[in-house]
This record gives C-alpha cells, sequence and structure tokens, in this order.
C-alpha cells in the first residue's frame, strides 16, 4: 500500500523580491536537480528554472534571472502547476518589475569617457576630459565636472577620478543633513561611514555608528534624507516596527514617496 504523502505547502517567505531595504534573496545555482519548464499564466508563456529540494513547502523567487521554483521531490509537476497558477497575478507582476528594473540597470550604465553624463544629485553631470586642468572642476551652472585627465585616459582612469570626486560631495552634503535629523530625533551620531555595499543603502548600529551608501549622491536630495531619517531613526528603534516608520514619519512626513523611489533604484 503507497505511502500517502502530506499536501505541501505553499511558503509566502519565499515570494521575495529585491528592494532598497532588504539584501536580495539568496537563489541556488542551477544544478543536476534543476530542469527548465514551461506555463501558462492567463495569456503569457512563462518559463521557468524548477528545482528539487530538501523542504515542505513550494517556494518562489522572481530575480533578475527570472522564476525559479523549489519544491519536494515527491510533489508532482501538476501540484506545482496549480500553486503557480494561484499565485499567477504576484508572479506576472514581479517579473514585469523585474524586466522594468533591468531595463533601467541597463540605461545606468555609465561609459567612463569624455562627454559622458551621469546623475548627481538627480540631475545629469556631463563629464569633461582636459589635461590643463590643475584638478577636478566642478561648474555647477552648466553641470559640467572637468577632470584633468588627457582625452585617451582609459575608462578606469576616468570612472576612478570621477567617483573620488562623487565620494568627497558625498561626505560633504551627507555630515549636514544627518546632522539636521539627529538634533530633530534626538540622537547621537557618534561615526559617520561611507559604504560601498551592493545591497543596502544604509546601515546604523546602536553604538551610534552609521553608514551610508555613497552611492545615494547619484540621487536626488528627497532620496538622500529619507535613508539618513531611516538610518537615524534606527538609533531609537532598531527594527522596522510601526513605532519605527512613527519615528521617521515624525521627522519626514510622506516619507513613502521618497521610500518607492529609492526602491526603483538599483545599487551599481
Amino acid at each position: 500500500m503507497a505511502t500517502k504523502r502530506p499536501a505541501p505547502l505553499l511558503n509566502g517567505n519565499q515570494l521575495s523580491l529585491f528592494d532598497a531595504d532588504t539584501e536580495p534573496a539568496a537563489v541556488a545555482p542551477s544544478g543536476e536537480n534543476a530542469s527548465r519548464r514551461e506555463l501558462l499564466l492567463g495569456l503569457h508563456r512563462v518559463g521557468y528554472e524548477l528545482r528539487r529540494a530538501r523542504r515542505r513547502s513550494i517556494g518562489f523567487v522572481v530575480g533578475l534571472d527570472g522564476l525559479r521554483v523549489s519544491a519536494p521531490r515527491w510533489v508532482p509537476i501538476a501540484e506545482i502547476e496549480r500553486a503557480l497558477q494561484q499565485k499567477a497575478d504576484w508572479i506576472l507582476r514581479k517579473l514585469v518589475e523585474q524586466r522594468e528594473r533591468a531595463r533601467r540597470v541597463q540605461a545606468a550604465r555609465i561609459e567612463w569617457q569624455n562627454g559622458a553624463q551621469l546623475p548627481y544629485l538627480g540631475e545629469p553631470l556631463v563629464l569633461r576630459l582636459d589635461a590643463s586642468v590643475r584638478g577636478p572642476t566642478w561648474a555647477a551652472d552648466s553641470r559640467v565636472l572637468t577632470l584633468p585627465l588627457a582625452a585617451d585616459a582609459t575608462t578606469t582612469q576616468v570612472r576612478d577620478l570621477a567617483q573620488a570626486w562623487l565620494q568627497a560631495r558625498a561626505r560633504e552634503h551627507f555630515e549636514p543633513r544627518c546632522a539636521h535629523f539627529a538634533s530633530l530625533l534626538g540622537v547621537q551620531m557618534k561615526r559617520l561611514r561611507l559604504s560601498s555595499a551592493q545591497t543596502r543603502w544604509g546601515s546604523a548600529s546602536s553604538d551610534g555608528s552609521v553608514r551610508l551608501n555613497w552611492r545615494l549622491i547619484h540621487f536626488t536630495p528627497a532620496i538622500i534624507d529619507y535613508v539618513v531619517a531611516h538610518e537615524l531613526a534606527h538609533l531609537l528603534e532598531m527594527n522596522h516596527s510601526p513605532a519605527f516608520w512613527q519615528v521617521v514619519r515624525s521627522v519626514l512626513p510622506g516619507f513613502e514617496q521618497a521610500r518607492e523611489a529609492l526602491r526603483q533604484e538599483s545599487i551599481g
């Protein structure tokens, strides 16, 4: 007599996506237990990778490489695809979001050369190379950053010098904003460090240390203020509870708009 298997659970914790406040969900690489499949979700034919694993639940992850599904070895394909149909709206929405995210990342790629454009405080900045100048020179009216490099400088030279200038501007901008929000919140920030993290815009420690990703200098002052207020609020509430969000709201009413705008951005 065959042993009856328990019904698999739909693990909602695996319905993961990338955003500015959480690290990307870890996705196991393809292996011998993985296979490529397709199914029709609504009017859309969707490809997905199915990976068999030792687990009790069916998990879904929508990432930059598409839909991945993990399921117990004993769950039949028909049951897995019924679970996918149940989550069809969510899956299709997240696939569209990831596709748009990939387009934004591609559009934001910077060609480190003379005439390149990159965002600085939410507006375009133009790079100019001129070996005759003695140091990086910023013309605010024309938004041109002139670097002391020859026209045939390598992309690495251009990138490193431009990013060094941006990091210096980041500290200049972040420090007074940190002081502003620390005063409003009644907290003491003991140390500000710039971060180059690939998965986080900022972090705060209970000892009063705050890290802010220098790449925030690409974004508007409103988005920077949101991240600063967010991290300093953690000095009062080391969590993301309703109490924490109320602390943020107390110094930055309407922060949700900047938070949502940041969630559409990528760290690159």
